[in-house]
């Protein structure tokens, strides 16, 4: 299971390997560039559409895979 740090790197590894500047980033996705800066620095915390948005211009897929973690059996 990927970490929320993890994600970060991984996205932003994908922006800067396609060679998208955050500025692109931003206008190509919809998400304004104060938030996407802060996500890559680790402060933002976007909401799952506004990580959709910003893989979908990097070519990526995001799974949510949700535990139960329940102990009512």
């Amino acid at each position: 299971m990927m970490h929320y740090k993890e994600l970060i790197k991984t996205i932003k590894k994908r922006r800067e390997v396609l060679q998208v500047t955050q500025e692109t980033l931003a206008e190509l996705s919809g998400v304004g560039l104060r938030t996407l800066k802060q996500f890559e620095s680790g402060k933002g915390n976007p909401t799952l559409l506004t990580l959709q948005k910003i893989a979908d211009v990097l070519g990526m897929e995001i799974s949510l895979k949700l535990k139960n973690l329940s102990t009512d059996k």
